[in-house]
């Protein structure tokens, strides 16, 4: 009987210090900051990236609206259930009312 409870006390005494040493936390990490213009440089790359692969799937699967232009002259699609929208510089579609579009000036 005595055995048994030392062996308990052995598994329960084990038990306890794995689980402590399992939640301790490595301090000798090394946190590296990039450099702000790194970051500036990824995230416009990432929103280009991101703009003409947008560009790309609309010219494809939306129409093109020949006659009307965005807000400052982007070009506006019509989507399958009859939105307009443009695409802005992050890659986004933004959605306007038809009454938000301009006329495409005519080229002499």
């Amino acid at each position: 009987m005595k055995k048994l409870i030392k062996a308990m006390l052995l598994v329960v005494g084990t038990s306890i210090a794995m689980s402590g040493m399992a939640q301790d936390k490595k301090k000798d990490t090394i946190k590296v900051n990039p450099d702000p213009a790194i970051k500036k440089t990824a995230k416009t790359v990432g929103n280009k990236t991101a703009e003409i692969a947008v560009k790309g799937t609309s010219a494809i699967v939306d129409k093109k609206y020949k006659g009307k232009i965005g807000p400052d002259g982007q070009t506006i699609y019509i989507d399958n259930k009859s939105r307009y929208y443009y695409i802005d510089a992050k890659g986004a579609k933004v959605f306007l009312p038809k009454s938000k579009l301009k006329d495409k000036a005519a080229n002499p």
